[in-house]
């Protein structure tokens, strides 16, 4: 398995893979499927601020991607980011997750922020909190049903993991640009 940067090319299938989760999954509250422009365009977004968008491929198939967006717009969180990974159906339970999303934390530990924070869609999804919990994430709390999808309300699971010592000191760089 090949883990890179997701490039242009990519987009049909971050858009394949993501449309998948968001139409039969509940990692994401989105409930139209972005096309592959609109993923390259956040691609391109997240890149733009100098974070990590990898994919995993093998045999020149993206099987799967992660990345790290800022966490929220204001500039008090410009040392915090927020993971996103998604697996291809047909390539999950593989290692694809962490193999794609521990090259993201390690970026963003190089990057120098403070905070990686994963909001997991759905406190019944053992694959993404057990994915994050064995790359050193530790579970925050639930935000009971803060969303509606399928039919049925979803919670949220907050997890977290420092970066940089975390809280015990000031940063030591500017941050995301925000």
């Amino acid at each position: 398995m090949i883990i890179r940067a997701a490039e242009t090319r990519d987009a049909d299938a971050l858009a394949a893979i993501y449309g998948h989760h968001v139409l039969h999954g509940f990692g994401t509250f989105e409930t139209v499927p972005p096309d592959a422009a609109a993923m390259d365009a956040r691609r391109l977004g997240i890149q733009g601020y100098g974070l990590p968008f990898m994919v995993a491929e093998r045999g020149g198939r993206v099987l799967g991607y992660a990345s790290a967006g800022p966490f929220r717009p204001r500039p008090g969180y410009r040392f915090t980011a927020e993971d996103s990974v998604y697996v291809a159906p047909d390539a999950i339970g593989q290692g694809v997750g962490r193999a794609v999303l521990a090259p993201v934390i390690a970026a963003c530990e190089a990057f120098g922020l403070r905070q990686l924070v994963a909001v997991i869609g759905d406190s019944g999804n053992a694959a993404s909190i057990g994915l994050h919990r064995s790359l050193g994430f530790e579970h925050r709390g639930i935000g009971q049903s803060f969303g509606f999808k399928h039919g049925r309300w979803v919670d949220i699971v907050w997890m977290q993991k420092p970066l940089n010592g975390g809280d015990t000191s000031p940063p030591d760089t500017a941050g995301i640009a925000l």
